[in-house]
């Protein structure tokens, strides 16, 4: 007779097999009750609806909402097709998002097909989908991004109500950014007649610096004997560099928001010391914040460190061979990995004292911290060689997180713009707080983002002369809210009044967060 676990085995199997064939939505009748109840009570499948269940990890808290973020569009384009097979696409509103490359998780997701009901469906964590009864749009003017219907960028530039426009700015500027011409956009525009939208158009154009496609729509709508009035649908306009030419809108929005975000940043963040007189004194002050820097920053990640033994770990007089249990392995590791990265970048903090582009520091030197962190769990057996080839080859999502981070083809245009602006930026409170941002936005690896994101931070905390300073594990909720509030709705004041705070203190003189706290 089967054992418990050969049983639950069997039943993951099953599971597998219908991941495989429909990815992260699983339809209740495509599995039999006895596996679907097993994997149920131990945590591998969740409910969103009657009828409708997701993959889930056993290990998740319950109530968590990781499960669902991660599971969201895959598991809205699986349910969609199945209620209306080729017959549905999303509003031009949210379709304007995806080709901005926006995948934030939406309170509502508002859904086009000619046998919709008009009717909400709730599904978890407090987000919906409106189906509404409508026409679709021609097939020409339809795409399919990720296995979502949508508008094409053209034609949800045509049909985005005026009140996106102004809502969602960095969303329709990055899909603006990425049109070559007025061809598409006119034979739209003429076939319909439609000069509001024309003016509307040749005005957003202007506001982005695509002056050529602007005229283009204004003369050639004249020219075919409509009278057009230009009017600028944003209420500012962006300071764009030559770059305003890239296609990508993952680097067009990063580029947006990076300008959209500076002037918080300037405005509440204390001024910049300037670097040190006393370089060997500052580096004698960051090498003592090591033990506190490592425990909070560990901490924050959920490893279970000690003070002991991140001083053996940096003494070399841990022995990992006697360390058998499993936890407590991967966090003596991931000390002894976090003691090897922090030299590294005591190395970048010295080159930066000495003047050097602290953009360009980071940029030479950030894959030698990855590497650093997770060498001994490679040399352990925890981790595979080719777990550290470099930025990630898969997605990655963030736990509790509505927003999801880029895919990795978008990962390889995002990096380079974004070490470009870290090298371009001269306001140091800029570098600090935007340098920390973007990179846990962007999430180039599988793991050790925020570790990451942190010795940037401080690297750019030297360039300025602000002094070391450590993110308290006690404050992990405060900075977690504050990092998400930037990232799902583009408001950067929340981080940068965190960060301002523990600078404060800092340059008052007070000393680094204590270590006894526990996680």
């Amino acid at each position: 007779m089967p054992t418990p676990s050969e049983k639950l085995a069997e039943s993951l199997e099953i599971l597998a097999k219908l991941q495989r064939k429909y990815g992260a939505a699983i339809r209740a009748k495509d599995i039999s009750r006895t596996h679907r109840d097993r994997l149920l009570t131990n945590g591998f499948l969740l409910r969103v609806m009657n009828g409708w269940l997701i993959p889930s990890r056993p290990d998740d808290v319950e109530g968590e909402s990781t499960a669902w973020y991660a599971s969201y569009w895959q598991f809205c384009a699986v349910y969609l097709r199945q209620r209306f097979n080729t017959q549905w696409c999303l509003s031009p509103e949210q379709s304007l998002s995806l080709h901005a490359g926006n995948r934030t998780v939406p309170k509502q997701l508002v859904v086009r097909a000619p046998r919709g009901r008009n009717k909400v469906t709730n599904l978890p964590h407090g987000t919906s989908l409106l189906d509404l009864r409508a026409a679709l749009p021609s097939s020409q003017d339809r795409q399919t991004v990720e296995d979502l219907q949508v508008f094409s960028p053209e034609s949800a530039l045509i049909e985005a109500s005026v009140h996106f426009y102004s809502n969602n700015p960095t969303d329709v500027r990055a899909v603006l950014l990425t049109i070559r011409d007025a061809s598409d956009i006119l034979r739209r525009l003429l076939d319909g007649g439609r000069t509001v939208i024309a003016g509307r158009l040749a005005g957003g154009f202007r506001n982005v610096g695509r002056d050529r496609i602007a005229d283009d729509i204004v003369k050639t709508m004249t020219a075919a004997g409509y009278a057009v009035r230009e009017t600028d649908p944003f209420e500012d306009r962006p300071t764009l560099s030559s770059h305003s030419r890239e296609t990508s809108p993952y680097v067009n929005r990063i580029r947006l928001l990076w300008q959209k975000m500076r002037g918080p940043v300037i405005e509440r963040f204390p001024n910049a010391p300037g670097l040190p007189r006393d370089t060997k004194g500052y580096l004698k002050r960051v090498t003592d914040a090591y033990v506190t820097d490592a425990y909070h920053s560990l901490s924050i990640e959920g490893y279970q460190v000690t003070a002991d033994l991140i001083e053996r770990v940096r003494a070399g007089s841990w022995n990992p061979e006697a360390n058998e249990d499993d936890r407590e392995q991967r966090n003596a590791m991931a000390a002894r990995g976090y003691w090897l990265a922090f030299q590294s970048v005591q190395e970048g903090v010295g080159k930066v004292l000495k003047g050097g582009n602290p953009g360009q520091v980071a940029d030479d030197d950030h894959g030698q911290w990855y590497r650093e962190l997770f060498a001994p769990s490679i040399a352990s057996g925890l981790l595979k060689p080719s777990d550290l080839a470099g930025y990630r080859n898969g997605q990655v999502y963030i736990r509790k997180s509505m927003h999801v981070p880029l895919n990795p083809d978008a990962v390889r245009d995002a990096m380079p713009a974004f070490f470009d602006l870290l090298r371009e930026e001269k306001h140091p409170a800029v570098r600090v707080v935007l340098g920390h941002f973007f990179f846990v936005y962007i999430h180039p690896y599988m793991d050790g983002n925020g570790r990451i994101g942190r010795f940037l931070m401080n690297l750019m905390m030297a360039a300025g002369g602000y002094p070391w300073t450590v993110v308290p594990v006690s404050n992990r909720a405060a900075y977690m809210n504050a990092l998400e509030r930037a990232s799902v709705s583009g408001d950067i004041v929340p981080f940068t009044d965190f960060l301002a705070g523990l600078t404060r203190h800092r340059l008052d003189g007070d000393p680094l967060p204590p270590i006894s706290l526990r996680p």
